[in-house]
């Protein structure tokens, strides 16, 4: 699930979000991020894609959890470290989809922290789905059946 393509507006809120530390639009865009979840989904958790230790040290912050726990507080449900960042990789946002790296084993699951039903993976930006891809495998893997996927910008 998307709010829209990354262009015009959505790629200002995201890369003023990202890069321009506005951490207030997240619970904004979470909020809206909430309302378009459909309730079939039944998410009984959302878990945010985790940034490497080294990365969140030097942004001081992010933006995945943070729109992590407004979507999750927007449907009731917690907000989980279901996932871990094993990998420090370089930042995907700057490359080109040509020049992106595999992913494949840069996660690591929680699966104590992950409750049992459907997980709502949440991210900013959706752009080769290389993230995506290797955090659903790590958590399938980690036994999560039902996994569902939401960003600000495809």
């Amino acid at each position: 699930m998307t709010l829209g393509a990354y262009r015009g507006v959505n790629r200002r809120v995201v890369r003023t979000l990202k890069f321009g530390e506005a951490r207030d639009l997240a619970a904004v865009l979470g909020e809206a991020l909430a309302h378009g979840v459909p309730a079939h989904w039944n998410v009984g958790a959302v878990v945010p894609v985790p940034l490497h230790p080294a990365r969140q040290r030097q942004r001081g912050f992010n933006q995945a959890e943070l729109l992590g726990r407004a979507v999750a507080a927007g449907l009731g449900v917690p907000c989980v470290p279901g996932l871990q960042r094993t990998r420090h990789t370089a930042q995907q946002a700057r490359r080109h989809a040509a020049q992106r790296e595999d992913l494949h084993g840069a996660f690591r699951a929680r699966p104590d922290a992950l409750p049992g039903g459907p997980v709502l993976l949440i991210d900013d930006v959706f752009t080769t789905g290389n993230t995506l891809l290797a955090c659903q495998d790590t958590l399938k893997e980690a036994g999560v059946t039902e996994l569902y996927a939401a960003v600000i910008a495809r």
